[in-house]
């Protein structure tokens, strides 16, 4: 089995042109009349022997695919080989965007705003001091009834007596006032 050549990813859109002898901008008919006699010339039935003409065929109908199409030729054009790939992954309405915000003014843009806002900081001190420790999170107002917890010893013996009756799995019955859950 041949090796298969690797190939950067593009952003000029130049590359399949050149694999039909074309200048960038041709228009649809000159593709058409570039693709035809390149694919003659090319062909596996025309070259039996010749594994290399087979590949450049391939090249060929890959290039024409891509430029016959309107939308793909557009992304082709604007981003290059690059772009294609990005519509493979994304879907072609979201090229633009992708592109937009992989800019380096969205990027700086997206940073100064962080910093300025303190909203990198904010996220993780909201969620460390209301989740993790707690010490922060808001108190209960007075009069509204605080948490209440089940000690885990109640809990397994309550499910152990709920067993043996055959009974449901959970009917609170003691219940621990605590701040804490243990």
């Amino acid at each position: 089995m041949a090796e298969q050549r690797q190939r950067a990813l593009s952003t000029s859109g130049e590359a399949l042109y050149e694999i039909l002898a074309l200048e960038k901008g041709a228009t649809h008919d000159e593709i058409k009349k570039s693709y035809r006699k390149l694919a003659l010339k090319y062909h596996p039935d025309k070259n039996p022997d010749n594994p290399e003409a087979a590949e450049k065929f391939k090249e060929i109908n890959n290039a024409h695919a891509t430029l016959t199409d309107v939308s793909k030729r557009n992304i082709y054009d604007k981003y290059g080989s690059l772009g294609l790939y990005v519509a493979e992954q994304f879907g072609e309405e979201n090229v633009n965007t992708y592109f937009m915000l992989s800019s380096w003014w969205a990027k700086g843009l997206f940073a100064v705003c962080g910093l300025l806002t303190g909203c990198y900081l904010c996220c993780c001190l909201c969620c460390c001091f209301n989740c993790c420790c707690g010490k922060c999170k808001p108190k209960a107002p007075e009069g509204e009834q605080q948490e209440f917890c089940v000690s885990p010893e109640d809990l397994e013996e309550q499910i152990k007596n709920d067993m043996e009756r055959g009974g449901h799995l959970y009917s609170p019955r003691r219940r621990v006032k605590s701040n804490k859950c243990h």
